[in-house]
């Protein structure tokens, strides 16, 4: 029999990036408003669209995507402030409102860590001082203003062969045609697409007369160069954009986390090593097929908010947990406006020979990155939701891992 708590199950989200946000709502529309409360905190009222964030670095303008409007009638409470700390122990959240100095500490029930990732600048010298990123928007924006008072003629290295740094030097190089674009490799350009994917890759930076430095790692970055084991490339603007670092918040409490700080988790996203905590999208080191961990990407997080928020409510309403497999389908990379680059993969993330090229594959992006978005909004894919009633239980349930070795 279900019955109604007395009081409330404080469910805390922390983090509002693709798998926070959607977590919330997902939660918020499994749950009877009346036996739940569901706090997310965040810095930003507006959801970003962090896969644009090269857009908005050239000058495009972003669809504004305020929560108030995302949440609207759905119960979750939005709460601006920016997280603090943790105490897995205490079960509590230290945030500090953005016009505050002091922190203030939210208790839960249970937590959904989704704080997810930043740039990396891997301590290579001078790239905290003169290097931009595009992992948030206050970088994208930074970057936006140094480029537009770039003159005709000046250089822009982009730093990281990866999906980001491919889909910044398009982007820079498509808008800006007047600026001398270069990108900076560790490995060869696209070593990890398919010939077809490689092929159309480097058609596309001739095209738009990107200068590609391949098998090239950048060991110092200054106002005016990048420092290669070679020699000096000239660059008035460095992105930087070598991969993510995940939030340090989670090393420093009792968590279990791998080296890198992400938190392990089981197949339903709990944590191994605390049962009232869930973790989700880049903060969550969660393994795909083979074994292999996912990599921090929209892909992986929004699957990884999905199964939090079903194994939570089954949790919480009496109801068998169920697990779906995490696997890849293809990888979606913009090439500009005008063109892209859809890789087909395997479940673990390898190259196919298959790949989709060309206008084609831009408005496939296109649709990916504006479904992501309306994902955001309608956490259940616009299916019909029945609210359940929260069982009464005094304590969490004990994770299985704790139960076994409590015999």
């Amino acid at each position: 029999m279900q019955v109604s708590q007395l009081t409330q199950h404080r469910i805390i989200v922390i983090g509002a990036g693709y798998a926070g946000a959607i977590a919330a709502g997902r939660l918020a529309r499994r749950l009877r408003r009346e036996d739940v409360a569901i706090t997310l905190v965040n810095p930003e009222p507006d959801f970003v669209e962090r896969v644009r964030m090269h857009q908005l670095a050239v000058g495009q303008e972003l669809r504004p995507r305020p929560f108030a409007e995302m949440f609207a009638g759905t119960g979750v409470r939005l709460r601006l402030a920016r997280v603090t700390a943790v105490d897995v122990d205490r079960r509590t959240v230290t945030v500090t409102a953005t016009d505050a100095t002091a922190g203030e500490d939210l208790t839960y029930d249970t937590l959904v860590y989704a704080l997810g990732s930043a740039w990396s600048t891997h301590d290579v010298p001078g790239t905290a001082e003169h290097a931009h990123d595009i992992a948030g928007r206050p970088g994208a924006l930074r970057l936006r203003e140094r480029l537009a008072a770039l003159g005709a003629g000046q250089p822009v290295v982009v730093v990281g062969g990866g999906l980001t740094g491919l889909e910044a030097a398009t982007e820079i190089a498509e808008t800006r045609p007047d600026l001398d674009v270069a990108l900076a490799a560790r490995a060869a350009l696209g070593d990890w697409l398919s010939p077809k994917g490689r092929h159309h890759l480097r058609k596309v930076c001739d095209r738009l007369g990107i200068t590609v430095h391949e098998h090239t790692t950048v060991t110092a970055v200054a106002a005016d160069h990048v420092t290669t084991a070679a020699d000096d490339i000239p660059s008035s603007v460095t992105v930087w954009t070598t991969g993510f670092a995940v939030h340090p918040i989670a090393q420093a409490t009792a968590l279990k986390t791998d080296a890198t700080g992400r938190i392990e988790v089981d197949g339903t996203m709990r944590s191994v090593s605390h049962p009232d905590v869930y973790a989700i999208g880049d903060a969550a080191l969660v393994m795909g097929p083979n074994d292999k961990p996912l990599r921090m990407s929209c892909a992986s997080g929004i699957p990884t908010a999905w199964q939090a928020a079903d194994s939570i409510a089954s949790r919480l309403t009496g109801t068998k947990p169920t697990t779906v497999p995490l696997r890849y389908f293809n990888q979606c990379i913009s090439l500009g406006r005008k063109d892209g680059l859809i890789q087909y993969v395997t479940a673990d993330d390898q190259a196919r020979p298959a790949a989709l090229t060309g206008k084609t594959a831009a408005l496939y992006k296109e649709l990916v990155c504006k479904g992501a978005a309306w994902g955001v909004a309608n956490p259940t894919l616009a299916k019909p939701t029945r609210r359940r009633g929260v069982m009464q239980a005094p304590t969490p349930l004990p994770h299985p891992t704790t139960a076994a070795n409590a015999g």
